[in-house]
C-alpha cells in the first residue's frame, strides 16, 4: 500500500503534459480623446491689442470670442476688462451679449459683442435709414441712383 501511495504522489508531482497557453497578448491602450487646450492668456492679449477698435464697451467690460482652428469655431470667450491703459481678461463658458454684426471687418479673428440697448439703437437707426430710402425712391421726382 506504501508504494501506492508513493506512486500516486509520484504522478502528481510530474509536470503535466499540456502546457498552460501563453496569456493572450495586451490588447493596445485605447487613448483617450486630448481635449481642446485652452487658448494663452498671451494670444488673447496680443489678438485683441490688435483688434481692440472694434469692441464696444459699457462700464469698462465687453466680451469677445476667439477663433479656434481645433473646434474651427470662435469658441474661447472671455470677459474683458479695461482699466486705464490695460487690459484684464477671464474666460467665461459662452457670450452673454448679442455679437457684433456691423462695422466689423469680415476677416477678424475675434467676434465682438454689444448690449441688448446697444443692438435696439444700431438696429432702429437702420431702419430709420432703411425708411428714408424707400421713401426718396418712390418720390416720382427722384431720380433712380446709380
Amino acid at each position: 500500500m506504501l508504494g501506492f501511495v508513493l506512486g500516486v504522489l509520484f504522478v502528481l508531482a510530474l509536470p503535466s503534459r499540456h502546457p498552460e497557453p501563453p496569456p493572450a497578448p495586451a490588447a493596445p491602450p485605447v487613448r483617450a480623446p486630448v481635449p481642446a487646450a485652452p487658448p494663452r492668456l498671451t494670444t488673447v492679449e496680443a489678438v485683441f491689442v490688435e483688434w481692440a477698435r472694434y469692441a464696444v464697451w459699457e462700464n469698462d467690460r465687453t466680451e469677445v470670442a476667439l477663433w479656434n482652428a481645433q473646434t474651427q469655431d470662435y469658441s474661447d470667450c472671455f470677459e474683458v476688462l479695461r482699466s486705464g491703459a490695460g487690459y484684464y481678461f477671464r474666460s467665461i463658458s459662452r457670450l452673454t451679449r448679442p455679437v457684433l454684426t456691423h462695422g466689423v471687418r469680415s476677416d477678424s479673428p475675434m467676434r465682438f459683442t454689444e448690449t441688448e440697448d446697444q443692438r435696439q439703437e444700431w438696429l432702429g437707426q437702420k431702419r430709420q435709414e432703411d425708411w428714408q430710402a424707400l421713401g426718396e425712391a418712390m418720390r416720382p421726382d427722384s431720380k433712380p441712383k446709380n
